[in-house]
């Protein structure tokens, strides 16, 4: 039976979010949960974004590639491990592998005197951690809260997200110069650690609070089954995940050609001032995140619907790239930079998320991390290599560089387009049913 909330938190939850009193606490757990995680992996982000600007181009580029078929392996090993353990407890033991690679790299690096292949072993493995730890954290989302949940909820537990991102870099953006980048590993790894317990507890709320055993089965006594390689191939005979793929694709490349052309213009700065401006711009995106995730996103979902929810931000960055086409400095591209990623926090990430709602639970476990990792490693190191080729190669300045992102830009949303409707009418056949 279902434990009713009627406190003053429960009603202000709904009025202002559209939260039952029955999902508060699993809704608020769940803003905890990747509060903690983007705090984490935001104290290391900076650290790690300073060091790209020491390399070149071709050098950054080179990692990213490696960083495909680093993800691709570990993306295999994933999908063993949900074959063949309880699921209750892979995405707790994801969280507990890293925070002990942390440990691990905080006393390697603290006694190496030439430090340049450490660090970029470092940088590659926040790059392989930044998506992991959150496409676990989503996949337990899809599997916990129902599709008409996911619509309403989804949006406010990216509220949690933008807090973590709010605090992760205020810490290196206050202490960026004066502690050891390796210091805050050890803190990034206590906060891995202590979202483990948080895990349990939500899966017990499923049944509860939630009662939404009926989403799947129940997570404590099951084991998937299956093939490693089952999500490689579900992807490839899907349209649905293909297009999925696509979305997230396109995506990639424009926050690479954003990405490249960032760190070229910050490389005559120091590191620790590197650090300090990246966390600062982390810091500012995040806050105008905060207002959106929490009080528009579900319900532009709700009420304008999935396909214009998904094409917006598409829409908006290719108007913005031609601005920048025409106007290629610095104070634009950082301005464009703020816009594009507090959209996708904000409204593009758990639109996105909502779509695995519509898929089956070996989809959920298997193909989703092959589409959000494999896939969007894979789009990071094409899109590296081509701009690469265009900056290092062609010799293309900034502006011609943003008119290409626009094109780009315009094929985002169109296919943003597609997949909403398709949601939607997945959602509308199943009301009939």
């Amino acid at each position: 039976m279902k434990n009713k909330q009627n406190g003053i938190l429960a009603k202000a939850a709904k009025v202002l979010s559209d939260v039952e009193s029955n999902e508060l606490k699993a809704t608020l757990v769940s803003a905890l949960i990747i509060f903690v995680l983007m705090a984490s992996y935001y104290i290391l982000r900076p650290v790690r974004d300073a060091m790209a600007s020491d390399w070149t181009d071709s050098e950054v580029s080179f990692l990213w590639n490696l960083n495909f078929f680093v993800s691709a392996a570990l993306v295999a090993i994933w999908g063993f491990t949900v074959s063949k353990t309880k699921l209750r407890n892979v995405i707790p033991a994801l969280y507990a592998f890293f925070a002990i690679s942390f440990v691990l790299f905080y006393l390697g690096i603290s006694n190496l005197e030439d430090r340049d292949l450490a660090d970029k072993a470092f940088y590659l493995w926040v790059s392989v951690f930044s998506l992991f730890h959150v496409t676990a954290f989503w996949t337990c989302m899809a599997d916990t809260f129902s599709k008409q949940q996911s619509k309403r909820l989804f949006g406010v537990i990216m509220v949690g997200m933008s807090g973590g991102t709010l605090l992760g870099p205020a810490v290196p953006t206050l202490l960026g110069v004066v502690v050891a980048g390796e210091d805050l590993m050890l803190a990034a790894s206590l906060g891995l650690v202590a979202v483990i317990p948080l895990v349990f507890y939500l899966y017990k709320l499923k049944s509860t609070e939630l009662d939404n055993d009926d989403v799947s089965a129940d997570t404590s006594n099951t084991v998937l089954g299956g093939y490693w390689w089952k999500g490689f191939q579900t992807l490839v005979g899907s349209p649905y995940l293909l297009a999925i793929a696509a979305f997230i694709l396109l995506y990639v490349f424009i926050s690479t050609f954003v990405y490249f052309e960032q760190k070229n213009l910050l490389a005559d700065l120091t590191r620790g001032e590197r650090t300090q401006i990246l966390g600062g711009i982390d810091w500012i995106v995040n806050l105008l995140t905060f207002g959106l995730a929490a009080f528009f996103t579900g319900r532009i979902v709700t009420r304008l619907g999935m396909p214009l929810a998904l094409a917006l931000m598409p829409i908006l960055m290719a108007i913005a790239l031609l601005i920048l086409a025409f106007a290629p400095i610095l104070t634009v591209l950082l301005a464009l930079q703020v816009f594009r990623r507090g959209g996708n926090y904000g409204l593009t990430r758990p639109a996105r998320e909502m779509l695995y709602t519509n898929v089956s639970r070996e989809e959920k476990f298997k193909a989703k991390p092959v589409v959000d990792i494999v896939v969007y490693r894979g789009g990071d190191a094409i899109s590296s290599d081509l701009f690469a080729l265009l900056t290092d190669g062609v010799g293309m300045g900034l502006g011609a560089v943003a008119a290409v992102g626009a094109g780009i830009a315009a094929a985002w949303g169109a296919t943003g387009v597609w997949l909403g409707k398709k949601f939607d009418k997945a959602e509308a056949d199943g009301a009939e049913e």
